[in-house]
């Protein structure tokens, strides 16, 4: 277990929202011995005394559900020193003292391969580790270019590339759910599933992220990583442990079985949009081009769809979509799993919705929609059983950062699986920054962008308005729903 752990970039939202109050869990849960050192370094000008101001700020707001003593021992412990992450003298500075060191980098992109560089000359020692965010790289060949400048400082089991999304409990519970039950797994094939949406939608706008948002976008924000991450647990063939290993070899051949896009798929089988003004709830959003720190020149979209196929015997002819959106009207976080209907109903007439499991991601739980026969034998009814996950014991950046400190790779991403991951969606970018598929807009508030005829989702089912939310509005598994025919059965708007 390394003791000592250095934060760079330690002024930012990253740090200031994620990082310090997963430590104040930790601390709190008796994982940090008595001699961890935290340092936290940036540009800032700023004393040791304002820094722990500053730290004892942030958590009232960001852990004001922790225990005093945990917040005060973290805050009042605290290092900081000013230095500029590029500069190997400056890094050398951070990191000398007596054994290793874990280095996590809560920087902007752009400057990994700048500290990177300066870290193979700032003598890191021996069995230090080096923690980096999402996105990594920009694309395909920055990405590799990375990999290698990392190659250079560290063996590939001392990096751990981050995706806090694999930290959720509900997350890692899809390989649970398919693996531990029976029920599930012999089905979990395009024999019975004809469509799998992962879905980020939120009514949340940049927040004061513009700086960070407007350069990369939705696809390279949530779609190219933690989307791409979920569809891998939810498509990877059984590992033969939850080893790092295995997991992540199985995770890269879900990447490597994802079809290529040709010019023409990426025309039919993606969205992209930005909102315009409009009011989420009680509050007025202004044009994502009038935010401030957007630069309208970037064309940055604010929504995102693909809609993947995979060439494998398990999922040939099932269609993952993945979507993620900002400024819409509810929030929407979860992966749906809709099953194939049944091929003869003994009825006189009615006709079931297709069957539904449901991951909920925020909130964490399950949910499955089946149907069953109501009062009349003749009708058919909706039914929901639903569930809520227990507290996790840790906040996903808690297990994220215990995972770095005691040197388990399993959640973290491989050098392999983040350049595979780029090759994935490096035909939509490209088509994309050619204006090739257009930058369509949605008012904020709205359910976003229109579909359009031949697009992405047309010739398919389209999402269903069973969201998840509704089906945790109660705290207990329940049975319930209105009767439904013939009519109720249709494709209908995603929600």
């Amino acid at each position: 277990m390394i003791n000592r752990l250095v934060i760079l970039g330690a002024t930012g939202d990253l740090n200031a929202r994620y990082l310090l109050p997963a430590l104040v869990a930790l601390r709190s849960a008796g994982h940090l011995g008595d001699g961890f050192e935290l340092t936290c370094a940036d540009r800032s000008d700023w004393s040791v005394e304002e820094f722990r101001d500053w730290a004892s700020d942030q958590l009232a707001r960001h852990a004001a559900d922790q225990p005093g003593e945990g917040v005060r021992e973290i805050a009042g412990s605290i290092r900081y020193r000013q230095a500029d992450a590029t500069d190997p003298a400056d890094l050398a500075s951070l990191i000398a003292g007596e054994g290793p060191v874990a280095l996590y980098l809560a920087l902007p992109p752009a400057i990994f391969p700048g500290t990177v560089a300066a870290l193979r000359d700032a003598n890191l020692p021996p069995g230090s580790r080096i923690a980096l965010e999402k996105p990594f790289g920009e694309d395909l060949d920055s990405a590799a270019e990375l990999n290698r400048l990392l190659e250079a400082v560290v063996p590939e089991q001392a990096v751990f590339r981050i995706d806090h999304f694999l930290a959720m409990t509900t997350v890692q519970n899809v390989l649970g759910g398919r693996l531990a039950n029976r029920v599930l797994e012999p089905i979990w094939n395009s024999a019975h599933i004809d469509e799998v949406e992962i879905v980020w939608d939120e009514c949340l706008t940049l927040e004061g992220r513009a700086g960070y948002y407007d350069g990369v976008g939705a696809l390279k924000d949530m779609v190219q990583n933690h989307l791409l991450q979920l569809l891998c647990l939810v498509a990877m063939e059984p590992p033969i442990s939850i080893g790092e290993r295995e997991l992540r070899d199985r995770k890269v051949d879900v990447l490597r079985s994802v079809r290529p896009f040709t010019e023409q798929d990426v025309l039919r089988r993606t969205r992209r949009a930005r909102y315009t003004a409009g009011r989420v709830g009680d509050r007025v959003v202004p044009t994502y081009t009038d935010e401030e720190g957007v630069d309208p020149g970037h064309r940055t979209e604010t929504f995102a769809e693909v809609e993947l196929e995979l060439d494998s015997w398990r999922w040939s002819g099932t269609t993952f979509r993945l979507r993620s959106g900002k400024a819409l009207r509810n929030d929407r976080k979860e992966i749906a799993v809709r099953f194939r209907p049944v091929p003869h109903l003994p009825f006189g007439h009615g006709e079931a919705l297709p069957n539904m499991l449901r991951f909920g991601l925020d909130p964490e739980g399950f949910a499955l929609d089946v149907t069953g026969v109501g009062s009349h034998a003749q009708t058919l009814v909706p039914l929901t059983l639903a569930a809520q996950m227990d507290a996790p014991s840790l906040p996903a950046y808690g297990q994220v950062l215990l995972d770095i400190l005691s040197g388990n790779a399993t959640l973290s991403i491989r050098g392999d699986e983040a350049e595979e991951a780029w090759r994935v969606l490096t035909p939509v970018l490209s088509a994309w920054s050619k204006d090739l598929v257009p930058l369509q807009e949605y008012p904020a508030g709205s359910d976003g962008p229109p579909k359009q005829p031949g697009l992405v989702g047309q010739h398919g089912q389209s999402g269903d308005d069973r969201s998840l939310p509704g089906a945790f509005s109660q705290l207990r598994p329940h049975l319930g729903g209105a009767p439904v025919g013939p009519a109720d059965h249709r494709h209908r708007p995603d929600g």
